[in-house]
């Protein structure tokens, strides 16, 4: 087989880089491991920066998106029995984020992607990818037990962490930056419509809790709990009785509980790889990064380096330039490193710190009280949760940026 730009991975990334390319004219191939119904089901992320969405409208796959999509213009932080609510759209000039779950996104990239896209293979195992140095890279993949190879013009892993993409690096041509924290994220998703119109972050007297949604009638939440928690030790109303005490107020809120159907514990990490290519090799999502799902970054971190390459990609295709292509890493790691940034800012603002004492605990406050009576430190938040410019257009200016 041989392609223009082969694309190993269909998440999100990979398979929004897909409609990007073919909505330009740019052929590729999508190499999955998975099956169509795993990469369906996978539980992830929901809440979209403002980017994300138009992007998804841009390769046509908003029409479910804006009839199901919550949009969301703020978020609520709760801390001291206090209720603060930071308005996005006031202190951003209309920016807006929405709630729609990154498995809808899936089953709406993939579906256009059989109707009408270039070629999508799943249980086709990326095995490795050859020759990132010469002018016609490889990937050898096995699927319905044959081992093949695509060979292509640019190669572009979207395969995580774990996948052969960052794996072909050859030691020495590049480096990971990483810090794990203290403690993990007990997450459930339960039967019962939310407790409030938007996500509530809140700091109790005994870690985070966060009050998020998948949809009116699906509520998603979670716990900061110790490193090595085991699910199973948290029974449901034992997880109902601590949340209900970390969102507690002063006032008449009540937390509304029902049927929990799915319950895992997530550790935090935060990881940059850098450089984000070699040769005609590019990484993009999370085969180049990984951060806390507190600041709400990962899929949409994911989507602004797809949007970057396919930009790329398409000055290439229309007029041969490889300028774009040439500061790609460049450009997408200074957003990659902004949003790392203030996923470890809120991470740490946040959540009780399991060897701290009264002085970090007075540090905390001081940085919601910033935060909740200095509109330029709200703007500061807004502005990084909506999301940050992706970086100019050729011949853009900075203010059309977003």
């Amino acid at each position: 087989m041989r392609t223009t730009v082969g694309v190993i991975g269909a998440g999100p990334a990979g398979l929004l880089l897909a409609r990007l390319l073919h909505r330009t004219g740019i052929d590729c191939v999508v190499l999955e491991s998975r099956t169509r119904a795993y990469v369906e089901r996978r539980q992830r992320a929901g809440m979209l920066e403002q980017g994300t969405v138009d992007a998804l409208r841009e390769c046509g796959a908003g029409e479910r998106l804006d009839a199901e999509g919550l949009v969301h213009h703020g978020i609520e932080l709760r801390f001291e029995g206090e209720r603060h609510h930071i308005d996005f759209p006031g202190l951003t000039g209309g920016r807006t984020v929405t709630i729609y779950a990154q498995t809808e996104i899936v089953k709406d990239l993939v579906a256009l992607q059989l109707a009408d896209g270039p070629p999508l293979l799943f249980e086709a195992e990326a095995l490795a990818v050859e020759g990132a140095e010469s002018s016609s890279p490889a990937v050898r993949f096995l699927r319905e037990g044959r081992e093949r190879t695509l060979r292509c013009d640019w190669v572009v892993g979207c395969d995580g962490g774990h996948g052969v993409a960052r794996a072909a690096f050859p030691a020495g041509t590049g480096r990971t930056y990483a810090h794990d924290y203290p403690y993990s994220w007990l997450g459930i998703l339960a039967d019962v419509p939310p407790s409030c119109e938007e996500l509530v972050y809140a700091r109790g007297a005994t870690g985070f809790a966060l009050h998020s949604m998948r949809s009116p009638s699906v509520s998603r939440l979670y716990l900061q709990v110790p490193n090595g928690t085991d699910a199973d030790d948290w029974p449901d109303e034992r997880v109902w009785d601590e949340l209900a005490a970390r969102f507690a107020v002063d006032g008449d809120w009540r937390l509304e509980r029902g049927p929990v159907t799915a319950k895992s514990v997530t550790p935090m990490r935060s990881w940059v790889h850098e450089p984000m290519r070699h040769g005609r090799l590019f990484l993009a999502g999370d085969a180049a990064h990984i951060v806390p799902p507190t600041g709400a970054k990962g899929l949409n971190l994911a989507v602004s380096d797809v949007r970057l390459l396919a930009r790329a990609f398409a000055a290439l295709h229309r007029d041969g330039s490889t300028d774009l292509l040439d500061r790609y890493s460049r450009t997408a790691l200074e957003r990659v490193w902004q949003a790392t940034r203030f996923s470890y800012d809120m991470t740490k603002m946040l959540h009780a710190q399991p060897n701290g004492d009264a002085f970090d605990d007075r540090m905390q406050l001081a940085r919601l009280r910033r935060i909740t009576a200095s509109r330029s430190a709200a703007v500061e938040l807004a502005a990084n949760y909506t999301g940050l410019p992706l970086g100019p257009r050729p011949q853009e200016s900075a203010e059309s940026r977003w």
